[in-house]
């Protein structure tokens, strides 16, 4: 990937910077030499950034020409909102109290070079300030009232701004930051694209285990993916991507739905996209959508404190209460009389204004049919842990054989017609992402249990039928759109 800081005129920029070529503003604007050139990092470092500016137009052409961008558009129009600084901000308001407990008068001023700042106190601070607004050089200006620091303004720098004493660290700063860049792009395969895939090493239960993630980077890179691994501290980085891929739990108030909200917004293809989080993780919505749809689901109904009661009506016990955000089986309580109802559905109706019941359906497995694109893409049947009536039971540890019942993986063909249509039917209505779809058969009727987004790809489970070909079916899918966004821009 080409790297071009552009600048208003070539002859005053002041600053040697291996790894970067400078040019102008009105070259990169007018020459057809940029016009058609793909895989560009543009560094926009003009005097102004006004509306119909000359740098302005440097960020909005860039985005026309899916060229890379810093500042890009949206964090120029963002800067110029206080109001939009300071809710954006928010993520980070316990690092900024921190940061800043030190400082006895009631303003600071902090500038920020390529994420850093001369003092390596505030480079924390600094970085996250970075992620979130992603420009070159910033400067942003903090009040103290009532004994709480916060962010008054964030100005884009430019260069003549920057006090002479400043520019050796603006000089070492630029240059780590695009040898570091270089260096990544080394070290991987040429490709013509670049993948991020966010994990959490430390979750406990993640969509995929380690050996499933190292065949998708292989798969990846074999599709024509430059792939690199990222957490949750590298939002900043996400315009430095072509596409992300969450193999992390997700969750709407979460650093995952901001995720995948920034990267759309940035114009990446993104699983699972911002809609599919909202839709798949509150089961009060699927419950409503597979009714509107009228799509075989068990019986449910959606009660809050005030109907608690009368709702029970035609609900036969045992009966299946849910919380409307609950992942992996948890929030999924199973009651076999009215006491054990009254003491659990309160508890829940305390954390939620609406809880889920559901009618009992006993089986010996569920079915789970993934979806890709709209189409079938594996089939699994999941039993029941031992002596329990989930497929996990959390009341036994990890490692002991009654925590998970057993797991096979099917060939589509092989699956019962119904339950192939009724999955895809079911996941149509959410969107075209990833989905995993959860049914139970009951004689010859077939129930839609819930739609999931960020479905588990565990080696040796999911992946026992198709192999290293279920890693290469969603990563042709990434590229395709990709590829399809790119020409589009041309």
């Amino acid at each position: 990937m080409s790297n071009y800081i552009v600048v208003n005129n070539v002859k005053k920029w002041q600053f040697n910077i291996p790894g970067v070529e400078v040019i102008s503003a009105r070259d990169y604007l007018l020459k057809n030499d940029y016009i058609r050139k793909r895989g560009v990092r543009i560094f926009n470092l003009c005097k102004t950034y006004k509306y119909q500016s000359i740098g302005y137009y440097v960020s909005l052409i860039a985005l026309a020409r899916g060229h890379k961008t810093f500042p890009d558009i949206n964090t120029i129009q963002d800067l110029k909102a206080p109001h939009v600084v300071r809710v954006i901000a928010e993520d980070i308001e316990i690092t900024i109290q921190r940061s800043l407990s030190h400082i006895q008068s009631d303003s600071f001023v902090l500038s920020i070079y390529f994420g850093k700042n001369i003092s390596k106190k505030y480079d924390w601070l600094s970085s996250q300030i970075y992620r979130l607004f992603q420009a070159p050089l910033l400067r942003v200006y903090f009040t103290n009232k009532v004994d709480k620091w916060k962010i008054q303004n964030i100005q884009l720098l430019s260069t003549k701004e920057i006090p002479e004493e400043h520019h050796d660290y603006v000089i070492k700063f630029a240059t780590d930051y695009f040898s570091r860049k270089i260096q990544g792009l080394k070290r991987k395969p040429p490709a013509p694209y670049d993948l991020a895939i966010l994990l959490n090493n430390s979750e406990q239960t993640p969509p995929s285990d380690r050996k499933a993630i190292e065949r998708f980077i292989r798969a990846g890179e074999k599709t024509g993916f430059n792939i690199e691994l990222i957490d949750k501290d590298d939002m900043h980085r996400l315009p430095e991507f072509d596409a992300l891929f969450i193999r992390e739990t997700t969750s709407v108030n979460h650093h995952t739905y901001r995720f995948a909200q920034r990267a759309s917004a940035e114009g990446l293809v993104v699983i699972d996209d911002p809609e599919s989080i909202i839709k798949c993780t509150n089961k009060v919505y699927l419950a409503e959508l597979l009714k509107h749809y009228r799509i075989p689901a068990p019986g449910t109904v959606v009660v809050s404190r005030e109907t608690a009661e009368s709702s029970l009506g035609g609900m036969v016990f045992p009966i299946i209460l849910k919380k409307p955000d609950s992942s992996y089986s948890q929030g999924v309580i199973k009651v076999d009389n009215i006491r054990d109802y009254h003491e659990v559905i309160y508890s829940l109706l305390d954390k939620s204004e609406l809880v889920i019941i559901q009618e009992f359906i006993p089986t010996d497995y569920d079915w789970r049919i993934g979806i890709l694109d709209g189409k079938p893409l594996y089939a699994c049947r999941y039993f029941m842990a031992e002596n329990h009536w989930q497929v996990i039971n959390w009341n036994e540890k990890k490692k002991s054989p009654k925590h998970m019942g057993d797991s096979e993986t099917l060939n589509i063909e092989d699956v019962p017609v119904n339950v192939i249509n009724t999955a895809v039917k079911a996941s149509k209505h959410i969107g075209n992402g990833l989905y995993g779809v959860d049914l139970k058969v009951l004689g010859k009727k077939c129930f839609v249990i819930e739609v999931n987004d960020n479905p588990s790809i565990d080696s040796g489970l999911e992946d026992a039928v198709l192999k290293d070909k279920l890693y290469c079916n969603i990563m042709n899918v990434f590229f395709e759109r990709v590829k399809r966004i790119k020409e589009n821009h041309h």
